[in-house]
């Protein structure tokens, strides 16, 4: 799984340093909207709803407008509907990809995504052809160096992780989707700092790429996340860490 761990690490840096928050702030918009419909506006009884609240707030989100978007989603106040769809294909050198969006638009976002797909070297396959390989995860990272792992491991495990394994300079701690939010707050506790934490579609098995199936493959996911209907993307893709640090520079 290291190379979905590496990229996920990755990716929240580069969130980190976007200068686009508007982007940012208009896919979790969606998210809290959703949640808010899906479960209520309660964040305490609502935990999809309460991890959309968090990571919009580690953003910086003002609270009225996550307030607002939880009253559109409960139909307080007038909004977009938007429902959830997931997309499935394949990338460059055979590497399966998971997609999960909230769009207005169905046939607008699946034409998007299908064009993405063919201008990268990929294609855009049908329901249930990679989903088999996929399952819903939390996925912490901590960067190994200068830690205590095995202190990172005791918080983890007994907070109620599922496992923690080293992924090259990575420990990764993989949870069932109900246990995220503890072990989260547990490590934060404890002081150890998260690269990257969310709950994912995590592979049961990864595929070997490098060279130009490599590169197109970084920037198959780039734009794929980039588009503002897409929320989560997720891959079996190995890629060796040096060559992904090399390619997401």
């Amino acid at each position: 799984m290291s190379g979905h761990s590496k990229w996920s690490t990755i990716k929240h840096k580069k969130a980190a340093k976007d200068a686009k928050r508007g982007k940012i702030f208009t896919k979790l918009i969606k998210e809290i909207t959703v949640a808010a419909r899906l479960g209520g506006g309660d964040a305490k009884a609502n935990p999809r709803l309460r991890t959309a609240v968090l990571a919009a707030r580690a953003q910086s989100m003002p609270g009225d407008t996550i307030d607002r978007a939880i009253k559109k989603g409960t139909g307080e106040l007038e909004g977009v509907s938007y429902e959830e769809v997931t997309y499935e294909g394949y990338g460059p050198g055979g590497v399966a990809v998971m997609i999960e969006a909230l769009t207005d638009n169905r046939n607008r976002t699946v034409a998007d995504v299908r064009s993405i797909f063919d201008k990268h070297g990929g294609n855009l396959g049908s329901a249930g052809s990679v989903a088999w390989m996929f399952s819903k995860r939390g996925l912490i990272t901590v960067e190994r160096a200068g830690v205590d792992e095995d202190a990172v491991m005791e918080a983890a495990l007994e907070a109620g992780a599922d496992d923690v394994t080293e992924a090259g300079d990575l420990l990764e701690v993989l949870t069932a989707p109900d246990q995220f939010e503890a072990v989260k707050e547990a490590l934060e506790q404890a002081k150890f700092a998260a690269s990257s934490a969310e709950v994912t579609m995590m592979p049961s098995s990864s595929t070997a790429i490098s060279g130009k199936q490599a590169e197109q493959m970084v920037r198959l996911l780039e734009a794929l996340e980039d588009h503002d209907d897409v929320q989560r993307v997720s891959s079996n893709m190995d890629i060796a860490a040096e060559e992904l640090d090399k390619l997401s520079a």
